[in-house]
C-alpha cells in the first residue's frame, strides 16, 4: 500500500544502534505482545489482562 505509514514503527524508536520498545509487553502472553497504554490502565487485546494505574496527585 503506496502511502499509509507502518503503524508497527510507533512501537519502537531508534537510537543510533540501539533500538528502545515504547509500549510495555503482557505479562501472560510473554514477549511480542504489546499492551494498549489508557489514561488509567494497562489492557492486553489478546487475554484481556488488565493493570490499573494510580492517577498521580500534583500539589498546587
Amino acid at each position: 500500500m503506496k502511502g499509509k505509514p507502518v503503524t508497527t514503527w510507533k512501537f519502537y524508536q531508534v537510537e543510533g544502534v540501539t533500538v528502545k520498545r515504547l509500549r510495555r509487553f503482557c505479562p501472560k502472553c510473554g514477549a511480542g505482545v504489546f499492551m494498549a497504554q489508557h489514561k488509567d490502565r494497562y489492557y492486553c487485546g489478546r487475554c484481556g489482562y488488565t493493570e490499573t494505574v494510580k492517577p498521580s496527585r500534583s500539589r498546587s
